[in-house]
């Protein structure tokens, strides 16, 4: 640590191991640039779904989140490229690490809000109950918060040399992270209550396909991005490890990549193979238990996307067990 550094205040390079150790250009610069690459296409991907929904008044805004959240990770790896050739730049290496910690909060709040349209159609009481919104408003407002904190305590971090300061940040960077694995979970565990009540009522079938299979892809998706949550959350609770020291096997550098970039490349490539723009839209306007079911209408076709007339749209009916 320079002198001239130490006067004014940081930022520090961090003395301590974190998950893929220290990048290397002649290394990490191919793999990012790969996945780079690959949240281009997601992102041009997603946004052609957007733009042709759009144009036939189908409306799911869902692909354009999807969008931003393949920009963020472009900008990610960006910045991580740049922050790997320039590595006495640390306010690169600042930016870089907070998008890749912040940037899938975009994913894991439209897993919450599919699995809670799936809760709606199978339990319209509770789904739709007034007690069922505010928790999930409240959800949303504590991911906000969350986040806040997580970015916090990662800036402060490096610039500071207090123990105690530090001790402070760590503290809070592991309830950021324990809190954001728990919030990656919830799809999980909402789809799983749906399935396990028992249903007083006919389901209220929305969106194209049968209800297993969204099912099966919401869950697949939000699994990927619950296993790197969990993972992320797990290494960071383990005792820091002094760079003095060798490096960790479960910071090596295929972790990285497997459970960031990895499980996130594939849940978007699953989702617009998928087409989760027809299979989780609801009715325009859709308020209160029933107004998932909607008759003579036109509707997108699962396998084309064109309009086509349905007599039942979204007909009631059971779901099949598969």
């Amino acid at each position: 640590m320079s002198a001239e550094m130490a006067k004014r205040g940081g930022p520090y390079l961090s003395t301590v191991w974190a998950l893929g150790g220290t990048p290397k250009k002649n290394v990490d610069v191919p793999i990012t640039a790969v996945f780079l690459a690959l949240f281009v296409i997601s992102a041009a991907w997603h946004m052609t779904i957007f733009q042709k929904n759009r144009g036939r008044g189908h409306k799911f805004i869902f692909n354009a989140a999807l969008f931003g959240f393949s920009m963020s990770r472009i900008v990610t790896c960006i910045l991580r490229i740049a922050s790997i050739c320039l590595p006495s730049d640390i306010q690169l290496a600042i930016a870089a690490t907070i998008f890749v910690a912040a940037g899938v909060l975009i994913v894991f709040v439209v897993n919450i809000i599919w699995a809670q349209r799936v809760l709606r159609a199978t339990h319209p009481k509770l789904g739709w109950h007034r007690v069922t919104k505010i928790i999930f408003i409240a959800t949303y407002v504590l991911i906000a918060i969350a986040l806040i904190i997580t970015i916090t305590s990662v800036i402060q971090n490096f610039y500071t040399l207090r123990p105690r300061t530090k001790f402070i940040d760590r503290a809070l960077l592991l309830y950021g992270q324990t809190f954001l694995a728990i919030i990656s979970s919830l799809p999980i565990l909402i789809v799983g209550l749906a399935l396990a009540l028992p249903r007083r009522t006919p389901l209220e079938k929305f969106g194209a396909g049968k209800h297993s299979i969204k099912i099966a892809i919401l869950l697949t998706g939000s699994t990927l991005l619950t296993l790197g949550a969990w993972y992320r959350c797990g290494t960071s609770w383990q005792a820091p490890v002094p760079k003095s020291q060798p490096l960790p096997a479960y910071f090596a550098k295929p972790c990285f990549y497997i459970f960031n970039f990895g499980v996130e490349i594939v849940t978007l490539y699953l989702y617009a193979i998928t087409r989760v723009d027809l299979r989780f839209h609801v009715p325009n306007g859709a308020k209160g238990p029933g107004s998932y079911v909607v008759r003579n209408e036109k509707n997108l076709d699962e396998e084309t996307g064109e309009e086509k007339e349905q007599g039942e749209v979204a007909s009631i009916e059971p779901l099949r067990e598969t």
